[in-house]
């Protein structure tokens, strides 16, 4: 799915919505976590591009060591392009095994993390937590990396993890624009190249493995709402719904 038919155009347009939405709020820097995947690259590039100081964290977490050496890789290339940027690395693993041992000791039956969607949730807040605190430090914000089949179709993020951001400039492309987005901007082809994944699980597992079907094939069915994707789409954003929705509250 692409819509877009000037991805220079498109790439002026988000860099003053950030910059406006910047000046507007009185924020004095940008934070975003680079995962190594397509849309936090696309994301951090963005935000370097804007001129404003730009914080860019590299947050391995029992990470893969294809996924750690983009991340890695691609913090290092923006801060040696970038005057504006400079890059963080967190080894989060020990902070997540720790807490963990801390569940298990308390317990002593391994209760609390048994669960391996919860110990994977998890481990997205704990990134969450960890670019707040550097944002809270620079007067930041964190800015999301959402694409618009993870954060409005299928609900494909984590509530208050990946989910808790203060803006979102990529949220309404689609992730085939995301990529189209991202050799425009001079991605590392590794990045492009690379199967989406989230990276929070032990098993390799893709995107795509937990979805059931491809990327492209949501798209079809978010913007004409035919195709294979109808199905999985519906199922996916009505047991995810919570999570696009405003928080229910009780009123008198």
């Amino acid at each position: 799915m692409n819509r877009i038919k000037n991805y220079e155009e498109l790439k002026t347009r988000i860099l003053s919505w950030i910059q406006n939405y910047v000046s507007d709020n009185n924020i004095k820097a940008l934070v975003v976590g680079v995962s190594g995947g397509i849309d936090s690259a696309v994301v951090s590039t963005l935000c370097a591009e804007t001129g404003l100081p730009t914080y860019v964290l590299s947050m391995p977490l029992l990470s893969s060591a294809d996924n750690d050496r983009l991340s890695d890789d691609y913090t290092k290339k923006l801060e040696s392009k970038y005057n504006n940027v400079t890059r963080i690395r967190i080894e989060l693993s020990s902070v997540y095994d720790k807490f963990i041992h801390s569940l298990n000791w308390w317990t002593n039956d391994n209760k609390y993390t048994k669960n391996q969607l919860a110990n994977a949730n998890t481990k997205s807040r704990l990134r969450m937590v960890t670019l707040y605190q550097v944002a809270g430090t620079v007067g930041g914000i964190v800015v999301g990396t959402g694409n618009k089949v993870e954060d409005y179709g299928v609900g494909f993020y984590t509530k208050y993890g990946d989910g808790g951001v203060d803006v979102a400039p990529i949220a309404d492309l689609y992730k085939t624009e995301v990529w189209e987005l991202g050799k425009y901007l001079g991605v590392d082809q590794r990045i492009i190249d690379a199967q989406p994944t989230d990276g929070l699980w032990g098993d390799g597992r893709t995107d795509e493995d937990q979805l059931g079907v491809s990327y492209f094939t949501l798209e079809e069915a978010m913007e004409y709402g035919t195709g294979p994707g109808v199905e999985i789409l519906a199922k996916f954003n009505s047991q995810n719904k919570h999570k696009m929705l405003p928080i229910p509250t009780f009123k008198l």
